[in-house]
């Protein structure tokens, strides 16, 4: 069985971040279909 990562560690410097993929994923997606209302509105 394999099992999806959820996270993903980033290290820069001295400081350390924990990214969440599935919101990361989630905000792409937002962001991909806000994209598209717009190339829409500009076609008409």
């Amino acid at each position: 069985m394999e099992s999806e990562k959820k996270q993903k560690l980033v290290i820069d410097g001295n400081a350390f971040y924990e990214i969440d993929l599935r919101c990361l994923e989630k905000k792409r997606k937002k962001q991909e279909e806000a994209k598209k209302r717009q190339q829409k509105r500009q076609r008409r």
